[in-house]
């Protein structure tokens, strides 16, 4: 990607994979998520990384630290690193996230088409 500005809001819009890593700068990292309806990212929790997730389209579930609370086209969420999460598409449509990791968690040029090739690609890194 080049560094002129970019609509964020197209590229969200535009991604059909689970997860697109979009750009990678040295403290930060902006990568794109697409969740089918009824699919979930599935807790987890990153250590050493803030998260912060975008609503670009559609609506969902958030589940931090326990507590559940809706998201929709426009919201954000911030889950600080060491937070167990899940996001969850509990709409009829594609759930687009824009999700911003601090300091970069995923190395650039990642994508994974669906939550079963991100699961695989995970299980080799650890």
């Amino acid at each position: 990607m080049s560094k002129d500005p970019v609509s964020i809001k197209e590229l969200a819009k535009g991604n059909k994979d689970f997860r697109r890593e979009a750009v990678t700068g040295k403290h930060s990292q902006i990568v794109l998520m697409c969740l089918e309806p009824g699919e979930a990212i599935g807790e987890e929790v990153h250590g050493g990384n803030d998260q912060i997730f975008v609503v670009a389209k559609g609506s969902g579930e958030a589940v931090v630290a326990g507590a559940s609370q809706s998201l929709e086209k426009g919201s954000m969420l911030l889950v600080p690193a060491g937070t167990p999460h899940d996001i969850r598409n509990t709409g009829s449509k594609r759930l687009r996230l824009v999700t911003i990791y601090s300091p970069p968690h995923h190395a650039p040029g990642t994508v994974h088409r669906t939550r079963e090739d991100a699961m695989r690609a995970e299980a080799h890194e650890h």
